[in-house]
Order: structure tokens, then sequence, then C-alpha cells
């Protein structure tokens, strides 16, 4: 006989949706067709496939640089403090600004940069919801935010694609996190490898819809800097909606968060349909 799996307090419930409504928000494609005025979906097609794969190529290398960069730099910090999210908006406006002025080249330069300082962003979302960036769980937690930017075309597309994606990524989180538990962060060794690629095959999927703002001709006024500020605000929302999840799950089971993040579903669709 199965568990019984009580209904979240209303304060928590409250929170529960609130984190549904910022991991489940208009993907960054709409956003970014929003700045420029032209949909990003319908260039994805007339990508050739060339510069598809240097785009893939780019965000594995965004991945691997940021993470190794969050080994190094990632202290303790006190669990609960106010995160600063304007300030690594700030770091990103100008590497954007730099990588839009060279176009393709420029991204690929900028692109690393941008993702340590978005990585370190999600870290301190983190830290305001109660986790400490110096212990292994909540760094690898960090590492999984980046791969909420897209869903590929394999994904469970019956459950929510947050914890679709939470459950394709989870035998590599746990063998990543017991990797770093044990003090040998290298993101060269096997257990992260496999996460951070299967990391960077869902967040080159935003990196592409990023450069293809980037070169569309419609662009105009919207420069490298606003693209870039569209994109950190992107995961950091949905940062905050991972945390808030993770903060409910260990105050009342994983089981029960997701049934009720489960339940949120059919109600989100009834109002949106009046």
């Amino acid at each position: 006989m199965g568990d019984i799996l009580w209904p979240l307090p209303p304060a928590d419930q409250a929170e529960l949706e609130r984190a549904r409504a910022l991991l489940e928000s208009p993907g960054l494609a709409v956003q970014l067709a929003n700045v420029i005025g032209a949909p990003i979906e319908g260039m994805l097609g007339r990508l050739p496939g060339p510069a598809q794969r240097l785009l893939d190529r780019a965000a594995r290398k965004a991945v691997e640089t940021a993470f190794r960069a969050a080994l190094l730099t990632l202290r303790e910090g006190t669990p609960g403090a106010a995160a600063s999210p304007r300030l690594h908006k700030a770091a990103v406006a100008g590497t954007g600004a730099v990588g839009g002025f060279f176009g393709l080249p420029g991204l690929l330069v900028e692109l690393p940069l941008t993702t340590t300082a978005m990585l370190r962003s999600i870290a301190d979302i983190a830290r305001s919801e109660g986790e400490s960036p110096a212990d292994p769980g909540t760094r690898i937690a960090c590492l999984e935010v980046l791969a909420l930017g897209g869903a590929r075309s394999d994904d469970d597309g019956a459950e929510s694609g947050y914890f679709a994606t939470r459950a394709a990524l989870a035998q590599q989180v746990t063998a990543a996190t017991r990797y770093v538990a044990a003090g040998m962060g290298s993101g060269a060794a096997p257990a992260m490898v496999k996460l951070i690629q299967g990391v960077a095959s869902r967040f080159s999927i935003p990196v592409t819809q990023k450069a293809l703002a980037q070169a569309a001709p419609l662009v105009g006024a919207a420069s490298g800097a606003t693209l870039n500020l569209v994109f950190i605000s992107h995961f950091q929302q949905a940062a905050r909606g991972h945390f808030i999840v993770r903060r409910l799950e260990r105050k009342h089971g994983e089981l029960a968060v997701r049934a009720a993040y489960a339940a949120l579903a059919p109600a989100a669709s009834s109002r949106s349909s009046r």
C-alpha cells in the first residue's frame, strides 16, 4: 500500500504555485521574439548544419568552463541571504554588448563568460532559498538549471517539462554529486562528462535561439546587451523556481511536492481557457 500524500500547507502551496509559474513561463524563444520583433522558431529549420554543430560545441564548452569556475570560486555564504540578480545582469549586459558587436565569432568568445556569470547568479539564488553553494548537491543543482532552457525532442511530453528534465538527468546528477562530494571535482571525470553532456545538449537550444536573435536582420535597436539581459532573466527565473521546489522537497519530501506540482497543471489549464 502506497504512502499517503497529504496536501501542502496553504503557504507552501502558494510558494509551489509561484515556482510553477516561473518554471512554466513562456520560453526563451518567445521572449527573444518579443524583443527583436521576429519569430525565432521559424529560423531554426534554416540554420545550416555546420553552424548548429558549432553552437552545440560552444554550449558544451560554456558549461564546462562555467562549472570549473564555479568549483574554484564559489564560497560558503549565509543561506537565506537575499540574492543580487541585478549585479549579475550588469555583468552579462557588458559581455553581451561585445558579443553582439562581433556577431557569431563574438558569441563564441562571450558565451563562456556569460554562462559563468549566470551560474554564479544561479548559486546566489540557491543560497537565498536556504542552500549552501559549498555543498556538492547544490553545485550540481545549479548546473541543472542550465538544462531548463529547452526541451529535447526525445523528452517525455506526457509530464511537466521541468520534472521531465530532472528525470532525464537523474542518474547523471546522482553520480556527479557523489563524485564531487568525494573531493574529485574535475570536469574530465566520466561522471562529470556525462552530466555536462546532458546539460549541454539542452543548453544548446537557448544558445541557438540567442544566436539567431543576434543574427536576425530585424534586430534593430536590440543590442547584444539587451538580448543577454533576456537570456539571464530567463535562467534566473528558472533558478528561483527550481530552488523553491527543492526547498519544499526538503520540507515535505519529493513525492508530495511532485504530486502537488502535477495537480497544479489542470487548474492552470482551466484558468487559461476561461
